[in-house]
């Protein structure tokens, strides 16, 4: 029940990168989804951007013309063909650093939040339905609080 992460930096701004998880703190991150579950060991991509990149892929896949914090974009196995691939978390620096700063949340729980919530995604949850959303937001809270951290959700 561990994850194999291609950890990828697409951000040229070494403001952003200074304040990076770690591949270990990301793989331990998507692991603690996984154990949660009871998903044995998987592999996925996270690519970390900048708002062009985000805002590009938000307006293809989206068609919403902004940057976002997170895109999930889930792999499709060809018919008859077995992989242990989740697929790729797109995750924008800048929007994570100023959401992090508006909800007043340190960066780093605010990145453990976003790759929790967008590998959800990739497992097939959404938010689109209030069920759902809560269904969704009660497993990151569980989850983020076996790694420590506190509910994303709750006001500061």
């Amino acid at each position: 029940m561990n994850a194999i992460v291609d950890y990828q930096v697409a951000c040229e701004n070494s403001f952003y990168e200074k304040n990076f998880p770690s591949t270990t703190e990301v793989e331990r991150w998507v692991s603690a989804v996984l154990k949660h579950l009871q998903i044995s060991q998987h592999e996925l991509t996270v690519r970390f951007v900048d708002n062009d990149e985000s805002q590009a892929l938000n307006q293809t896949y989206r068609g919403i013309d902004k940057p976002t914090n997170v895109l999930s974009f889930p792999f499709e196995a060809p018919p008859g063909v077995s992989l242990n691939l989740l697929g790729d978390l797109v995750i924008c620096a800048p929007v994570i650093e100023r959401e992090a700063h508006e909800q007043k949340k340190t960066i780093i729980h605010h990145y453990a939040h976003m790759i929790v919530h967008g590998t959800l995604h990739l497992l097939g949850y959404d938010h689109i339905e209030n069920d759902d959303a809560e269904t969704m937001e009660a497993l990151e809270i569980h989850i983020l609080s076996q790694l420590g951290i506190d509910d994303p959700y709750q006001e500061h």
